[in-house]
């Protein structure tokens, strides 16, 4: 089950607009850079350079364009057959792959390219841009990014993946993780592993959230994946997830924007930050945090207690109830009150859930992450868009492009949690952000680093 929130689509967290490929794929052999075809690095060099020219004049002017071409040339993508070639290769079966830590995951690959003596003499090989990845394994989904900073605060991405694996599938009946459950998400992080191991990674940071926090064999499931899969994840706490959740959205609130209510409907557990930027603003906006929480549901849990096929007004109203009782037991839920009713103020949702609604919206023949990243809806096209999606049967938002076969039985559920948000915070603006934590680990690890802080390009 591929997810179509691939983060790979469009560009991330302030990035550029240069698209990496698509999620789950391999790199193609060929793209485009600078505007020019670009063929991936094979180690065999840059292709074209066996035309022969009687004319000598005409060969030193082609020879000077195509190292003109060269020295503008940065590949960052290297294809299958070149690991291959460089020794690397999948665990043997039965054997266990080495874990990956979170500081320079993968060593230095061999080049096998062959030298050019021309290359060597004039100029200093390019230093390459430092890689970090993020991975984040969720109750419903598992997704990894792979970025190079690029100008201050932003990075493109170069690789990604997305993958609905449901680890919390049975969860709220079981209190454990299921062994299908278990097994779907451990192929789809094997996959992970053998993507970041293709490359040098300078930091990465792998978490897991609701799933292996509340199951009993959450720790047991994380030591099979670091056997078999060779990643070691870490357990984040809701207060750290609801902060690398804001940490991705930073570049879609805008600099006169008051205040924030950011939301991140997830699998099992739904992050609530409340954001005050009425005094001076900070270039992290996790710093404006003045109140937050995490229910202890999400769609997948949602779902399950109500079911999520056959879905009536009544039961619909029952789960919106559901959330609104939990929602005012948070304390902190006042803490904006005073930013309420400007225009300044609006919601920012994070989520399968939004990104859904405004594909609906769009009334898109095929997800395109470019055109809902970053989206407004206002107060009536939101009302509009959940009251058709209750108006549907299964078969009917099954039919949906944007919605499909594995997310027909959750978007109910995830459109009740928005409608409780809603109901205590009620805006006429909603912003969509088809982003979340990867894109605020992937910030955080390259501020820490300080890769942004000399260079606008980005190096260390």
């Amino acid at each position: 089950m591929e997810d179509h929130d691939t983060g790979a689509g469009a560009p991330e967290v302030g990035v550029s607009r240069a698209s990496p490929p698509p999620s789950g794929q391999a790199s193609p052999s060929a793209g485009r850079q600078n505007g020019r075809p670009v063929q991936a690095w094979s180690g065999h060099g840059p292709a074209g350079d066996t035309s022969q020219h009687q004319n000598g004049q005409q060969q030193k002017a082609k020879t000077r364009k195509r190292r003109k071409r060269r020295r503008g040339r940065k590949v960052f993508v290297r294809d299958d057959a070149h690991f291959a070639a460089a020794g690397l290769s999948a665990p043997a079966a039965g054997g266990a792959p080495a874990s990956l830590p979170r500081e320079a995951i993968v060593a230095p690959l061999p080049s096998t390219a062959p030298s050019r003596p021309e290359q060597d003499i004039r100029r200093p090989p390019v230093q390459e841009l430092p890689v970090f990845a993020a991975l984040d394994l969720g109750t419903n989904n598992c997704r990894l990014l792979v970025a190079v900073p690029t100008r201050h605060g932003q990075f493109r991405v170069i690789d990604a993946f997305s993958r609905i694996v449901r680890l919390g599938e049975g969860l709220t009946a079981n209190g454990r993780l299921g062994q299908p459950a278990m097994d779907r998400a451990v192929e789809a992080l094997k996959i992970c592993g053998d993507k970041l191991r293709s490359r040098k990674i300078r930091k990465a940071r792998l978490i897991a959230t609701e799933a292996c926090r509340t199951a009993a064999n959450g720790a047991e499931f994380l030591d099979r994946v670091e056997r078999e899969a060779g990643l070691k994840l870490e357990i984040i706490d809701r207060q750290t997830e609801a902060r690398l959740a804001v940490s991705g959205c930073g570049s879609l609130v805008d600099r006169d924007t008051q205040g924030v209510v950011l939301f991140d409907i997830g699998g099992g557990s739904s992050e609530i930050a409340l954001i005050d930027l009425t005094g001076h603003r900070s270039p992290r906006l996790a710093n404006h945090i003045v109140s937050w929480t995490s229910l202890p549901v999400g769609v997948v849990s949602l779902a399950e207690r109500f079911g999520g096929r056959t879905v009536t007004r009544e039961i619909f109203t029952a789960m919106v109830e559901d959330v609104a009782v939990r929602l005012h037991a948070f304390d902190g839920r006042d803490r904006l009150s005073h930013v309420l009713a400007s225009p300044k103020f609006h919601l920012l949702g994070t989520s399968g859930t939004v990104t859904t609604l405004a594909g609906v919206h769009l009334d898109l023949e095929r997800y395109d992450r470019r055109r809902v990243d970053g989206l407004w809806m206002d107060r009536d096209s939101v009302d509009r868009m959940v009251e058709k999606l209750v108006g549907w049967d299964f078969q009917q938002r099954v039919a949906n492009p944007c919605i499909g076969a594995d997310r027909a039985d959750l978007v109910l559920a995830g459109c009740a949690i928005l409608e409780a948000i809603r109901a205590v915070w009620p805006s006429e603006r909603l912003r969509v952000a088809d982003r979340g934590l990867r894109e605020g680990i992937l910030s955080e690890l390259m501020a820490d680093d300080g890769v942004w802080r000399n260079s606008g390009r980005g190096r260390a």
